[in-house]
């Protein structure tokens, strides 16, 4: 469709597209100035005065930032489109990844910064991997200080995508005051809170002009011959061509056009929503992307998952082909059926009621109960759906938690299940050897967010600390030990000898127990009693953790007819492993990680240098992966190490360092730190 008839058909449905970018690069400001510009609001919010659409919850508000996706639905020249602004904290990125599959396209805010491209990467390569199409806002262009062509070649850096010049900036006394539109050859500056104003080209701004539009031409050039032919020949192509070319490179995603503005005072914010409504595909071609054959029945993807105190659930969906009536029953692609209980326009918390929804809205529907962020349904067959793949960040934080009341253990177990649906990539995990539970996710922020909700939302009163290191201890040396229980009261008494052979295993090993009894001096029934006694034992040993990789075999022993008994000889066992276990050299072990650091390259040194100053030992690094310009450094660290490693991670490479570890081994660890270690873990018993 060209974009003359795009115009007069009123575009191609209703369009979602999402706001992504770094922290502090405007996002949210942006969203309030296209709702004001819209009509959509009456006034436009802020951020600084906490008074904007998205950004509403207390943990937002609290922080002047973005903790999750916030949805708004507008119209701009009778299109329909919903915005989802996405928080730019790294910390939250799992919010970003599990929208972007159901957008149409994206935006991505950045400041004319040089020095925060890095910022940039994880954004602009996930829409890359995910062939989403999606803009270059240089927000905040009146704050610029240098060049955009150079400022654009540096940004160049974090996109695999050719990113093309779309507008060039006028300049007055070192201020942007305007800008030049090189597709439509036109030049406006800029009005406060207005619409820019029409103005001639002079000169020195049309030389410019005309070198920076060839250049765009040459751009777009490269992937239509025409266009290449009518340049060449020195044929001025006609406008609707050139728009065309803007429109179909943009969906194919061979370029990431740039515009420029300044949304707090909403310069050229009109100019991006031209382009998002000329240029952006329709819910179509997002069901194509995602490998859907649409036959008319209605399929619908879970972008994302709300919980209120006093609303029940939402579960923010995008129908990407037919129609949903409230109350329909849709099937799930995992098995099982869920029924819409009500339909929501999102205007930030506003919710307007709706009846129905068509191919292309994003809207919310009610009490979706058991339905998960990700899902995708349809009201036909859903099992033959092909299943939405969502990148799911491995998590590099933790925190233990504990309910200041006891009684609250339960709820707060049903708490964190409701949380988790609103943000998957958090984690929960319950030690019982630590007798622990504890959050895991994406950084101290993040985590610090999470028990904020539990305890506003849910009413919980909760204490954190920082989780403790599964310790283990083994033995150097074995010994042979004897171990007598005898008590004599009235009636029955007690009688349990045993003498073991405690030896120690190689690494890995675990616990062996060995039964060498000859001549039945210990009866069969009460030798099960005796490795019960001794694995009880091993729960806690000499240093106060439990014991691993020891083998104890049961050589010898005498037994009572009237007084042995299976407590007898449980004790008895215990009693031989108390005595025996301090003279087998006992010695602490820590549990060792495999690390995978990912970080640009130009700080894969200073990575180095943080893994050694953590104990670690480094088995070399290589380039990431399909991330051009980044590396990945491989370690082994021990556990105790990893707490705040990602704070450090992120403050040397701009937020934008990670890394993910399994367990590895088991090592000795002694000095100290092992008396350290001891010593906390004795004054805590």
């Amino acid at each position: 469709m060209s974009r003359k008839n795009a115009k007069e058909n009123g575009g191609t449905g209703p369009r979602t597209v999402a706001l992504v970018g770094p922290y502090g690069s405007g996002k949210t400001t942006l969203l309030e100035s296209i709702l004001a510009i819209t009509g959509a609001t009456q006034r436009k919010g802020s951020v600084t005065q906490k008074n904007s659409v998205g950004d509403a919850s207390l943990e937002a508000r609290a922080r002047q930032m973005s903790v999750e996706v916030n949805c708004a639905t507008t119209k701009y020249l009778d299109d329909s489109f919903t915005f989802l602004d996405c928080p730019g904290s790294i910390e939250f990125l799992q919010e970003t990844l599990n929208v972007l599959p159901g957008v149409d396209a994206a935006v991505v805010v950045c400041e004319p910064e040089p020095a925060k491209v890095q910022m940039l990467k994880p954004y602009l390569k996930r829409l890359e991997d995910l062939a989403i199409p999606h803009f270059l806002f240089v927000n905040k262009i009146d704050k610029s200080g240098g060049a955009l062509r150079d400022l654009l070649g540096i940004l160049q850096q974090a996109s695999d995508t050719p990113l093309l010049l779309r507008q060039i900036p006028i300049w007055e006394n070192g201020v942007v005051t305007g800008f030049v539109d090189l597709a439509l050859e036109r030049a406006f500056v800029y009005r406060e809170h207005a619409e820019s104003q029409l103005i001639e080209l002079n000169d020195d701004v049309k030389e410019r002009e005309k070198e920076a539009r060839f250049q765009m031409l040459e751009k777009l050039a490269d992937y239509d011959e025409h266009l290449m032919e009518e340049l060449l020949s020195d044929v001025e192509p006609p406008r609707d061509e050139v728009f065309d070319d803007l429109a179909r490179e943009l969906s194919e995603g061979l370029i990431v056009p740039a515009l420029i503005g300044s949304a707090e005072g909403d310069n050229g914010v009109r100019r991006l929503l031209k382009a998002l409504r000329h240029e952006v595909p329709g819910v179509e071609t997002t069901a194509a992307r995602l490998g859907l054959k649409t036959n008319g029945e209605a399929i619908v993807q879970i972008l994302k998952t709300y919980h209120s105190s006093h609303g029940g659930k939402l579960s923010l969906a995008r129908v990407l082909s037919g129609a949903v009536k409230d109350g329909a029953v849709l099937h799930r692609s995992y098995g099982g059926e869920a029924r819409i209980g009500g339909i929501f326009a999102l205007k930030g918390e506003a919710q307007t009621k709706l009846t129905d929804a068509k191919a292309g809205d994003t809207v919310a529907f009610g009490r979706l109960e058991g339905v998960a962020t990700g899902e995708t349904l349809a009201s036909g067959n859903a099992a033959s759906l092909p299943k939405i793949a969502i990148e799911q960040l491995a998590p590099v934080y933790r925190l233990a938690i504990e309910t200041a009341d006891r009684k609250d253990e339960v709820k707060l177990t049903a708490a964190i299940a409701k949380l988790r649906e609103e943000d998957p990539s958090l984690h929960f995990e319950q030690n019982a050897e630590l007798h622990e539970i504890a959050l895991v996710g994406q950084g101290e922020i993040h985590l610090k967010v999470a028990v904020e909700k539990l305890q506003s939302k849910y009413g919980l009163k909760l204490n954190t600390h920082l989780p403790h290191v599964p310790y283990k201890e083994t033995i150097r040396k074995g010994t042979t030990q004897r171990g007598r229980h005898k008590r004599q009261t009235g009636g029955h008494g007690q009688f349990g000898d045993v003498v073991l052979d405690i030896r120690p295993l190689p690494r890995g090993k675990g616990f062996v127990f060995e039964d060498a009894i000859t001549g039945g001096v210990v009866p069969k029934n009460w030798i099960p009693s005796v490795e019960k006694g001794v694995a009880e034992y091993l729960k806690e040993g000499p240093l106060g953790f439990p014991v691993v990789d020891l083998a104890v075999k049961l050589t010898d022993g005498s037994y009572h007819t009237v007084d042995s008994s299976d407590a007898a000889f449980q004790t008895a066992g215990r009693i031989a492993m108390t005595e025996g276990m301090p003279n087998c050299s006992p010695v602490l072990l820590e549990p060792i990680m495999h690390v995978h650091i990912h970080a640009p390259n130009d700080a894969t040194a200073k990575v180095n240098a943080i893994v050694s100053g953590r104990r670690g030992q480094l088995m070399g690094f290589d380039a990431r992966d399909g991330w051009r310009g980044w590396d990945t450094v491989e370690a082994q660290m021990p556990m105790s190490e990893l707490h705040g490693l990602i704070i450090d991670l992120r403050s040397l490479t701009q937020g934008v360092g990670t890394f993910e570890t399994k367990f590895d081994h088991l090592a000795e660890l002694t000095g100290k730190l092992a008396e350290q270690v001891v010593a906390t873990r004795k004054a805590a018993a």
